[in-house]
């Protein structure tokens, strides 16, 4: 059994979704309130979903907090539409970021996705290179180098470096990158790299791999 906590003020909200999730043998635990989540045992589910308006405390803040304590995978869920707020969750260390409203199908296929992900990192024992790449605040250093990004730019970067030695399909890449704008070819991701490879000087960090998507080395 998956084993999620959820921190989510919208209990009607919750509920459903709980009972959605429940036939694919993933329980939910839920806490309206923040601080009880925070007090709840973080370490011992498997994924936190994360609403960001909170009573008592923003959800940011909550994700801060669970990424400078613990190894947990993120998903923030939230009805908060402004593009900072994503950019911030991403940069924070949130792995996904879903809107609402949704369907709990999406939902189901984001925890399994981003689970599946986690669990080949841990078996493939990699040994992540991060010194090269540091994120302080909202911005991305590389080799100590401010680097000037776009909104998109930052967003499909972090999410690279986040997963370093991973492939990321040019759907994770979309679905968790809400800056950018793409067409039926996918023709502005890879722009976006294009112009990330030459920030970055040098072209060969980020390899295409062929009809999946990218990943950074």
């Amino acid at each position: 059994m998956i084993n999620i906590l959820m921190i989510e003020d919208d209990t009607e909200f919750a509920e459903l979704l709980c009972e959605y999730l429940a036939q694919y043998d993933i329980k939910i635990t839920n806490f309206e309130d923040p601080y009880l989540g925070l007090s709840a045992g973080v370490k011992k589910y498997d994924l936190l979903i994360l609403d960001l308006t909170l009573p008592g405390m923003d959800g940011l803040e909550v994700c801060q907090e669970v990424v400078d304590k613990y190894d947990i995978p993120i998903i923030i869920s939230s009805a908060r539409s402004d593009i900072n707020d994503k950019v911030e969750g991403f940069a924070i260390g949130a792995d996904d970021y879903l809107p609402k409203p949704y369907d709990p199908k999406e939902m189901y296929a984001r925890i399994t996705s981003l689970l599946r992900r986690y669990s080949k990192s841990e078996k493939s024992g990699l040994n992540i290179p991060t010194s090269e790449f540091e994120l302080k605040g909202d911005t991305l250093y590389f080799k100590g180098v401010a680097l000037s990004l776009t909104p998109a730019e930052f967003e499909v970067l972090n999410l690279l470096v986040k997963h370093q030695g991973i492939t990321q399909s040019r759907e994770q890449i979309i679905n968790t990158t809400g800056s950018m704008s793409i067409d039926s070819q996918g023709k502005s991701l890879d722009v976006i790299i294009s112009k990330i490879r030459t920030k970055l000087g040098d072209n060969k960090r980020i390899q295409a791999v062929r009809g999946v998507g990218y990943k950074l080395v």
